[in-house]
């Protein structure tokens, strides 16, 4: 089983760069001109999802594979308590990630949306309101994309109905995106 799962994970690994090398060079690079124009990588999700916008983030405000570059702007929206339940209890769930980008958001930023359906109401709210006001909208999804297909620049489509594998195949993009940026900052 193990080994099946594993040889699963490949193909779908292998398909998804196949299909999606050049969107991923055009969305690291995309985050290169916006941070060195001075804008900030917003990224969001739930669950798994909001874990790896935790992950991506600490990878760009920390180090990645290149300790001397300086740190990069990007804010995980999934980390602070305080804000997820107030806006979910005040206003709703649906707009927990939206709120936050209209208080942080600018026209100069990247906003990463993360949700293995494609469907996440809350992450398609808030790359709605990001397409809105000109930030560059990207989103990471699996199966067939779903509704991030219609509010992202560019959506990297995990084909796939696994959520374990789309995750898996996330976490590669993230740090294929990452590896891209640390080595123009360097």
């Amino acid at each position: 089983m193990i080994l099946e799962n594993l040889e699963e994970h490949i193909l779908v690994l292998k398909e998804t760069i196949s299909s999606y090398q050049n969107d991923i060079n055009f969305v690291a690079n995309e985050c290169i001109h916006r941070l060195k124009s001075g804008g900030k990588i917003l990224l969001l999700g739930n669950g798994g999802s909001a874990a790896d916008a935790q992950h991506m983030a600490a990878e760009l405000v920390g180090s990645f594979n290149n300790k001397k570059r300086p740190p990069l702007s990007a804010i995980a929206l999934t980390t602070d308590s305080s804000i997820l339940t107030s806006i979910s209890n005040d206003f709703s769930y649906e707009t927990v990630f939206c709120r936050q980008l209209k208080a942080l958001a600018s026209e100069k930023d990247v906003v990463i949306g993360i949700s293995t359906s494609g469907e996440s109401k809350n992450v398609i709210n808030a790359l709605k309101y990001a397409k809105e006001i000109n930030c560059f909208v990207v989103g990471l999804s699996g199966n067939k994309g779903g509704a991030l297909n219609k509010v992202s620049d560019k959506n990297i489509i995990v084909n796939s109905n696994r959520t374990s594998i789309i995750q898996e195949v996330h976490l590669f993009i993230e740090h294929q995106i990452c590896t891209i940026i640390d080595q123009h900052f360097s």
